[in-house]
């Protein structure tokens, strides 16, 4: 029984610490300046971004708006990165955002919104 209990400790242990890796334990990492705003705008980001090709990990921080994205250097780059959040709709460093995603932005996502709680 003990041992059960062990591995079945292991296990859980296992399964959570690889699922929570720093930037770090990354070969190819990025950091981009966004215009992004709100909640919104993060959870929007970092979702898109998850789904890119290449992209491993991103996480935004609201506070300086920088997106920290690790990315499989063999699949994407940093240019394709910042083309794919400004298809998101949000600038990215100097790639202005895409005119028709920026539209289709919630208004209080946009760049003219002023910055608000969630």
């Amino acid at each position: 029984m003990k041992n059960i209990l062990f591995v079945f400790t292991a296990l859980l242990f296992f399964s959570f610490s690889s699922k929570a890796q720093s930037f770090a334990d990354y070969d190819d990492v990025v950091k981009i300046k966004t215009s992004a705003i709100c909640k919104m705008c993060k959870k929007r980001i970092e979702r898109d971004l998850s789904l890119t090709k290449g992209v491993e990990k991103a996480e935004l921080n609201l506070d300086d708006k920088v997106v920290t994205v690790a990315y499989n250097a063999k699949k994407t780059d940093p240019k394709a990165i910042k083309n794919a959040i400004s298809k998101i709709g949000y600038d990215a460093d100097d790639v202005v955002a895409d005119q028709k995603s920026h539209d289709r932005l919630p208004d209080c996502c946009q760049k003219t919104a002023v910055p608000h709680e969630d």
